[in-house]
């Protein structure tokens, strides 16, 4: 009789186990693929904001409650790849670039972030990012940049102007190398 007790005692515990492994398992899942999810820098279209081969954290939910804003670093879908870019423009905002600056609704927008890829840019004789413009955002568009202009494909030469339901979520924390990290917006 004891050792039935015992039998069904440890059955117990074991039951309780997986119990516990398996909901683990299902919050992870659950989590990853709808609230946080890493995600790798590819190229050099962000620096020095961001650098090749970084990991990120990404913030998936955020835009469930609220729309993209301009100056945020978003993760892009494409058709057969990610993309990581800075919103500059939103539905209905008038884009343009003249002399190295940016107007969004014909007022000039400080991008400090910007600095040292100017000052490079400076050093070689040329324009950071060449005129455009204007360009208005239509609804459910934004318009995306990368931070490395010279040496970045977005929605002046490629991309297009991206569709809000393809932004897959708000960059948020790099995450590797643990010696890099830091916050990104």
């Amino acid at each position: 009789m004891i050792e039935q007790e015992k039998e069904t005692k440890q059955k117990s515990e074991w039951v309780s186990w997986f119990k516990a492994i398996g909901f683990a398992l299902v919050f992870v899942f659950i989590t990853k693929a709808y609230f946080f999810a890493p995600y790798m820098v590819e190229g050099a279209s962000m620096s020095p904001t961001l650098h090749d081969q970084e990991k990120l954290y990404v913030n998936k939910i955020v835009y469930a409650f609220s729309e993209p804003k301009k100056g945020e670093i978003v993760i892009i879908k494409g058709d057969d790849k990610r993309y990581v870019k800075r919103i500059i423009g939103v539905e209905g905002d008038i884009i343009q670039m003249k002399s190295d600056v940016l107007y969004v609704n014909d007022k000039k927008v400080k991008e400090s972030y910007l600095q040292q890829n100017k000052s490079e840019a400076k050093s070689l004789g040329v324009y950071l990012t060449e005129d455009f413009g204007p360009i208005k955002v239509p609804k459910g568009k934004a318009f995306v940049m990368g931070d490395n202009r010279l040496n970045s494909m977005d929605s002046r030469n490629g991309l297009g102007l991206i569709e809000l339901n393809s932004i897959e979520g708000r960059s948020e924390v790099v995450i590797y190398p643990f010696s890099e990290m830091r916050a990104t917006q």
